[in-house]
């Protein structure tokens, strides 16, 4: 099913999502690589608060390029999800809800999903350059040092993405690949 939303992510709109769904998002988003996410659980393990109020953010796994002069952004494509597989469970602990990104996850991070009612949203890997043109907005909030990985404020509008795996922990990767299996056969009989 199609969906335009708007974030937040509250938890209503997170369960109301299916995996399989295309969704497109509009809302503020927040940006971090697992530099950032170990940094951020080091704040939180210190018992401070994070650079932002994770209460039902999405946050994007991107380290994007350099923006060009007239851009907001420069390339801003997914970076691989299973980076943040050792941090996600505790920032959906505080209240993050979305997670966008592309690759599989961990049995923790949807079990986390399930708990927290989290939604991991893939995103078009190779397609950065189509991505950024969604990026309506960028602010710089923490982490200059990493560079790339530093932490960002997004706005974003009409943000393409399908959901992979839902607040119920279906995943599409799982479900696809059963059903395309159902249909073609396993390969070994041909």
């Amino acid at each position: 099913m199609e969906k335009h939303i708007t974030l937040p992510l509250t938890e209503e709109l997170a369960c109301s999502l299916h995996a399989g769904d295309t969704v497109y998002l509009t809302g503020t988003i927040y940006t971090s690589r697992d530099a950032g996410h170990k940094r951020m659980c080091e704040t939180l393990k210190r018992g401070e608060d994070l650079p932002f109020d994770p209460q039902d953010a999405t946050i994007y796994y991107v380290g994007p390029t350099p923006a060009k002069p007239g851009q907001v952004i420069g390339s801003a494509g997914p970076t691989t999800s299973g980076r943040m597989d050792a941090y996600a469970p505790t920032l959906m602990s505080v209240g993050a809800r979305g997670m966008i990104g592309k690759g599989a996850r961990l049995p923790e991070v949807i079990e986390a999903m399930k708990t927290y009612h989290g939604v991991y949203f893939g995103a078009i890997g190779g397609a950065g350059a189509l991505l950024a043109k969604c990026i309506k907005k960028c602010e710089l909030i923490a982490y200059e040092d990493l560079g790339a990985e530093a932490l960002r404020k997004l706005y974003v509008e009409e943000m393409p993405l399908v959901v992979i795996i839902d607040s119920r922990g279906r995943n599409l990767y799982e479900e696809g690949r059963e059903r395309y299996l159902k249909m073609h056969g396993t390969g070994m009989d041909q």
